[in-house]
């Protein structure tokens, strides 16, 4: 049986834009509209419109909020300040990755949480597990549009559209405020490294949204794009995507990100990890850099000089501004070594990359 998919608000707009549509997490989504390299450039260069209107929004509140989340999230939620957000694994007790997402700080005892789409539902369910008295939980992704405005130039374009203070947004804060005459929440965040902005909006006022920023962003060059840019900016970062280098069976020590796991806290799965965190894990997610022509792809086996296999590829592909394969994958801890050669088996062959931390390109 076929899967039924959903379809964004915006699904017509990508049509008649010409976008590429396939199934992914569940939606009709838009692969490209021109070329991905040529997105992939416009974002880095200039400015581009994505719709990632397939993220989910779940929003927590009520007097034990804070403490709720500190419990399903391994980040600190008390060092955030209203209109901060935070980038934030929800884990399993055993340790295991429910999924990474940003938690945003509304007001004193209300939050949302931006959750990957194919999770959502599973997200949702998770967290009502855990759910503390007077705290309220509602999953209301059906009611909002999120876009994202990414590229140098996306701060002139927004700058062009509101009378919000666009330029005082810190990175990982953001208002609530207008833009175009229409209410959203702008936050200083994205998936490209290259700088922009998110833009939720609720579904009433989405498509006037994404046209008035379409129309303002002509001057300066702006493109919608799609999900294949989308992969190969991320990928260029180093960002891990859940479902291909992230999941319910890896941790977020084994991921490198140790970074937004605060052990001075108690939350779901900590002891585990702390003990991860002292004794070592055995594997370890690492990014490379192809040293010969070759495009590595997810499944591919990492290997040793010998032919042996130490390890897999999670996400690969071809980086347009370094004109060179990159990818991200777990090996065996003794092989996770900057600068360490190994060797990603295609087909029969061996092709030689090194091991290499991102991000692979500079900002």
């Amino acid at each position: 049986m076929s899967e039924v998919l959903k379809y964004v608000l915006l699904h017509e707009v990508h049509v008649a834009l010409g976008g590429k549509m396939v199934p992914f997490a569940g939606y009709s989504m838009p692969l490209r509209y021109s070329t991905d390299t040529q997105e992939h450039m416009c974002v880095r260069e200039a400015v581009g419109l994505f719709d990632v209107s397939h993220m989910g929004q779940i929003f927590v509140s009520g007097r034990q909020a804070t403490a709720f989340l500190q419990q399903v999230t391994t980040n600190d939620v008390a060092q955030l300040a209203i209109g901060q957000a935070q980038y934030t694994c929800i884990t399993h007790e055993d340790g295991g990755i429910v999924d990474d997402v940003i938690v945003y700080k509304l007001t004193e005892n209300e939050y949302f949480i931006v959750v990957n789409a194919s999770n959502t539902h599973k997200d949702h369910a998770h967290l009502l597990k855990y759910i503390l008295p007077d705290t309220q939980i509602q999953n209301q992704s059906d009611n909002w549009c999120l876009f994202a405005l990414q590229g140098p130039k996306a701060k002139e374009v927004l700058k062009s559209i509101s009378q919000e203070k666009i330029e005082e947004i810190k990175y990982y804060h953001f208002i609530q405020g207008q833009i175009a005459g229409v209410e959203a929440i702008i936050s200083n965040t994205g998936y490209t490294g290259a700088g922009g902005f998110e833009l939720m909006v609720k579904n009433t006022d989405a498509i006037n949204l994404w046209q008035a920023v379409m129309k303002t962003g002509e001057p300066y060059g702006i493109q919608p794009i799609g999900l294949g840019a989308r992969d190969t900016l991320r990928l260029e970062m180093g960002f891990a995507l859940y479902g291909n280098d992230i999941n319910d069976h890896t941790t977020p020590i084994e991921a490198g990100l140790g970074w937004i796991t605060k052990f001075y806290k108690t939350f779901n799965g900590g002891d585990i990890l702390k003990k991860q965190k002292e004794e070592g894990v055995t594997k370890k997610l690492i990014g490379f850099v192809m040293t010969e022509r070759a495009i590595p792809r997810a499944h591919y086996e990492i290997c040793d000089h010998e032919g042996k296999n130490i390890g897999e590829v999670t996400s690969g592909g071809h980086s347009p501004l370094l004109q060179l394969g990159i990818g991200l994958g777990y090996v065996h801890t003794s092989h996770a070594t900057e600068n360490k050669d190994i060797y990603i088996k295609i087909r029969e062959n061996l092709a030689k990359a090194v091991v290499k931390k991102p991000p692979f390109i500079q900002k």
